[in-house]
């Protein structure tokens, strides 16, 4: 097997070569920009990884890989769009450098592009790919509803939010591993279960991307330390400190939440204040810690090798323990 960083240089190598049909210049333009954006590349390299680790050739799954990566921005230019957001990995976003209609236009094609990738595999290996990136994708577009419901409620339970991440974010790490498994015909049992693997993953994942917006370090983290306490995003930080407040935090985290004009360095300082006082930071880490063990619990499941599973656990803990 490759290191992360062999197999990310390869992923890179196969997406540099994907060829866009170049006219109109105007939708295809936007599609090379937002796929050269960069990135960490996790969830193709996660397919290309799996593919190896069920004794196949990695470069069977590259267009599955590149499936996956496809359909991912796809979902981060409208993201952008219904966000309003100026910026993706420190450049403009794409209906910010163009204009509102060529982003959706542009993601509406990258979409198609996502499912064309399929067509370059045969028979059953064709149809499982394309009905689990037919379930996942809606299950992306649900997630991102749900995000965007919970912007307006101010009754959002934990495990509508844990539902929240699994959707919008989770279940597309574990379909990029299990198409991996599905390109080496691994048994129905172990593409199951390394698909559990890698949502499970891919919760402890984003919990541990909320957590790191609060408490990383802004030299490594890449984004602005304390975004989501300014945008008062409902995180689970956030909704665990409302459980585990006393009233007067409680009363004092709402207020924050609830005014617009307060200074936001003061704003951050104070909230992960209460986020420390009341446990909440202590019992997202815990619940982080969780996901990841309960992740490599379905491990014991799978036929691989026990180098293999070791491996994988190494992977996990690196995802872990990461400080961007």
């Amino acid at each position: 097997m490759l290191s992360i960083e062999k197999y990310q240089k390869v992923f890179v190598n196969y997406l540099n070569d994907f060829a866009t049909p170049k006219a109109p210049n105007n939708l295809y333009e936007p599609i090379e920009y937002i796929l050269g954006l960069g990135g960490k590349r996790l969830r193709p390299v996660l397919t290309l990884m799996t593919t190896e680790i069920f004794d196949d050739n990695y470069q069977k799954s590259l267009d599955a890989a590149l499936a996956v990566e496809v359909f991912h921005n796809f979902s981060l230019i409208h993201d952008d769009i219904m966000d309003d957001a100026p910026l993706r990995r420190g450049k403009q976003t794409v209906h910010e450098k163009w204009d509102l209609n060529t982003g959706i236009l542009s993601g509406d094609a990258m979409l198609i592009l996502a499912y064309q990738l399929f067509e370059n595999y045969e028979g059953d290996t064709f149809k499982d790919l394309a009905k689990l990136f037919s379930k996942t994708a809606i299950e992306v577009c649900e997630g991102q509803q749900y995000d965007i419901d919970f912007e307006t409620r101010n009754n959002v339970t934990i495990p509508e939010y844990l539902k929240m991440i699994e959707y919008k974010t989770a279940v597309l790490v574990g379909a990029a591993m299990k198409m991996g498994a599905i390109v080496a015909n691994a048994s129905i049992e172990d593409q199951n279960s390394i698909y559990e693997f890698g949502k499970n993953l891919g919760i402890a994942f984003q919990l541990q991307d909320d957590y790191l917006d609060a408490f990383g370090n802004p030299e490594t983290f890449g984004k602005q330390v304390g975004g989501d306490i300014i945008e008062n995003k409902k995180t689970y930080l956030f909704l665990k400190a409302l459980e585990l407040s006393v009233d007067n935090q409680k009363k004092e985290l709402l207020q924050f939440y609830d005014d617009s004009s307060s200074n936001n360095g003061e704003k951050i300082i104070k909230v992960k204040q209460i986020f420390d006082e009341s446990g909440a930071s202590k019992a997202t880490r815990d619940v982080i810690e969780s996901y990841t063990q309960k992740a490599f619990s379905v491990l014991n499941s799978i036929t691989i090798s026990a180098e293999k599973k070791r491996l994988l656990k190494e992977f996990g803990n690196a995802l872990m323990n990461r400080s961007v």
